[in-house]
């Protein structure tokens, strides 16, 4: 079961960071993207990506319910999941507020596009967090899968 865990930790590690680093940031270089476009493209991802998140996690819960692991990936996959939980329950309802005010056209970014929310910077530290977390996490299960 350990593997199994670190095999669904890895994957949800993957999915952060191809969405989180790679194409949140590139969306808004592409050639004639809007703020509309950009946030609308932005919004839908990340939706489908917390909802997946929620999903893995799950799936994580479940495999080292069966086969708890020792203490530090426990303590990494803690982390992650609680990272997730404060990005879900309370930064991207932020982030969704100021997007539906900047489409409505009742805030206006001073930097254009590129201007972020405070909101913005904490989710992004966030995700870096979990991040970290979900790298421990992996390695300590798939170390302890080899052990076991």
């Amino acid at each position: 079961m350990g593997a199994t865990a670190a095999a669904v930790v890895f994957c949800w590690l993957g999915m952060v960071l191809a969405i989180s680093f790679i194409e949140a940031p590139l969306k808004f270089q592409a050639p004639g993207i809007t703020l509309q476009l950009g946030l609308g493209i932005g919004r839908l991802v990340f939706r489908a990506l917390n909802a997946v998140e929620i999903a893995l996690a799950s799936l994580v819960m479940l495999a080292v319910a069966l086969d708890p692991p020792g203490p530090v990936p426990l303590t990494a996959l803690g982390v992650s999941i609680a990272v997730l939980a404060v990005q879900s329950l309370l930064v991207r309802p932020l982030l969704r507020r100021r997007s539906d005010a900047v489409l409505a056209g009742t805030v206006e970014p001073a930097g254009g596009m590129r201007e972020r929310s405070h909101a913005h910077y904490v989710y992004a530290g966030l995700e870096v967090v979990k991040v970290a977390a979900l790298l421990a996490a992996g390695i300590a299960l798939q170390v302890g899968s080899f052990a076991g």
